[in-house]
């Protein structure tokens, strides 16, 4: 295994304003921790308002900075979604960064309020609209840089436009790798919008990471559960990165100099990959894109 280059833009980020999404645990809160200690002004998203507390607490402890706020919101709900664009609008004159991390594993189908399958709304549509809505900020704060945490599971994703919401064949991860194939294909087509605005678009595979996430993932039984753990712990202590070492390649691509003209890729220990075809698919990229407009309510070519 190669080691991971760990070299990343050591200057001061100050005056820099960075917002990253489901930052309360995990990837998303090591990554402003680092973020932060570098001085750059860090807003960060959570599902619960106590969570969010503590995740501040903990970074102003770790960094050492004070320009750290929160802000709450259910990536399940639309309406939640553009509620948290209008709040981050509003307090950011701009927006340097933006890191889309916020995801979820569900192990039931499930739709959300808006009639969406919950693991495609909350990894795929979710991000989608969020950054549609920040754009023009984004733009405006040039040069800039959005990063999509996707994931290798996106090698195993399939589309299938007239059953998105997996009205067939559901399992835990086939939802997961479809979203995670749709991060992918919306950092694809959106670096095409985005050529010539000086504002990047990159997703990175943050590697196998010990987070709670695949919490959500056990089953709802007792018996199941202690199975599900029993099985589970030993991967995650051996098996699984750190979420300090996951957070690598979100830092590398929101801070590094190395990066800096870069866009439309797909990250891998701090090193561009070649994703799946499907991934790299620009007719299928935009049709993706369309529907996204469609289920979203959004007015965007």
């Amino acid at each position: 295994m190669h080691a991971l280059n760990t070299r990343a833009d050591s200057a001061s980020l100050a005056g820099k304003t960075i917002v990253i999404t489901g930052a309360t645990g995990g990837i998303g809160l090591e990554a402003a921790v680092e973020l932060a200690r570098r001085s750059a002004r860090v807003v960060i998203t959570g599902r619960d308002p106590a969570r969010i507390e503590a995740a501040l607490a903990d970074i102003r402890r770790r960094s050492g900075s004070n320009s750290v706020e929160g802000l709450c919101a259910d990536f399940a709900s639309q309406a939640a979604v553009r509620r948290l664009a209008k709040e981050i609008l509003a307090r950011c004159p701009r927006i340097d960064v933006l890191v889309n991390n916020a995801g979820s594993v569900n192990p039931t189908r499930t739709l959300t309020a808006d009639g969406i399958e919950t693991t495609f709304a909350v990894n795929h549509l979710a991000p989608f609209l969020l950054t549609n809505l920040l754009l023009e900020r984004i733009v405006a704060s040039a040069p800039a840089r959005i990063v999509n945490v996707a994931s290798v599971a996106h090698t195993r994703g399939t589309l299938d436009f007239a059953d998105l919401n997996f009205g067939n064949g559901y399992s835990i991860m086939r939802a997961y790798s479809r979203s995670k194939l749709a991060n992918l294909l919306f950092t694809r087509a959106l670096a095409r919008r985005l050529a010539g605005t000086s504002v990047t678009v990159n997703a990175l595979h943050p590697g196998t990471v010990a987070t709670g996430i695949w919490g959500h993932g056990a089953p709802a039984s007792r018996v199941a559960g202690m199975l599900f753990n029993a099985v589970f712990a030993p991967i995650k202590r051996f098996a699984m990165l750190s979420p300090e070492r996951g957070a690598q390649t979100i830092t590398y691509l929101a801070a590094s100099p190395d990066v800096s003209n870069k866009t439309g890729l797909y990250f891998e220990k701090n090193r561009p990959k070649e994703p799946a075809p499907l991934a790299s698919d620009d007719a299928l990229a935009e049709r993706l894109w369309q529907e996204s407009t469609r289920l979203t309510h959004l007015d965007v070519a």
